[in-house]
């Protein structure tokens, strides 16, 4: 059982590419937004907008479906999230208050368990490893 479990958690192959596409999909939805709205009440919220996140997910929902279909789904998972911990540490770390360490490591916690849920769930439908026929050994009589 290790050894499938190794197998499939191959940080170089699908870590590395699902953290950077992470970076990357932070950037263009999130990373332009730096405002927050102030309300004629006072209340503030923001800076990110509902539909910002959804694309976000969306948009890496794909490619973790992808690694989890080739078999790296493990590793996609914890690539994305620490692509997104990281993009969030980054863009967050200006905060006087020092809690943005909290806010990343939400991020980084949340995203990874929806990540390994999704690949969870992929790989489980995907997986047609059912039980299998042996076919018997020709064995030559003599």
């Amino acid at each position: 059982m290790d050894h499938i479990l190794l197998r499939k958690f191959s940080p170089s192959a699908a870590g590395v590419p699902t953290a950077l596409l992470a970076l990357a999909a932070w950037a263009v939805w999130l990373g332009w937004d730096q405002r927050r709205d102030v309300h004629p009440d006072g209340s503030e919220t923001g800076p990110y907008e509902t539909w910002q996140v959804v694309g976000l997910a969306l948009t890496l929902l794909l490619p973790l479906v992808r690694t989890a279909l080739r078999g790296h789904g493990p590793a996609g998972a914890v690539g994305t999230s620490a692509g997104l911990a990281l993009a969030a540490f980054v863009d967050w770390s200006d905060d006087g208050s020092g809690l943005y360490l909290i806010g990343t490591f939400m991020v980084g916690a949340g995203s990874l368990a929806a990540t390994a849920a999704v690949q969870a769930l992929v790989t489980a439908g995907s997986d047609r490893r059912g039980p299998r026929r042996r076919t018997p050994r020709h064995r030559p009589t003599t």
